[in-house]
């Protein structure tokens, strides 16, 4: 059984694997996007549309011309 120092130490090596991941960094680029998106259609319409509404809109209108930008950069 792993002590739980070495429990903590595993779970920091995990989280540093993940927070420099390119994955994670891409999912939190395009969740900064999809935000951005959801408060300018919530002014637009003059309420909060949520966020899965702003995710749908965003995945259907946006979001190939963004990954197609970010791939050119």
């Amino acid at each position: 059984m792993q002590r739980v120092s070495d429990q903590d130490s595993s779970l920091r090596e995990g989280e540093s694997l993940l927070m420099n991941s390119a994955l994670y960094r891409a999912y939190l680029e395009e969740r900064k996007e999809i935000l951005k998106h959801k408060w300018l259609e919530s002014e637009k319409q003059g309420h909060d549309i949520g966020f899965e509404k702003a995710l749908l809109d965003w995945i259907l209108h946006h979001r190939a011309g963004w990954r197609e930008g970010r791939r050119l950069e």
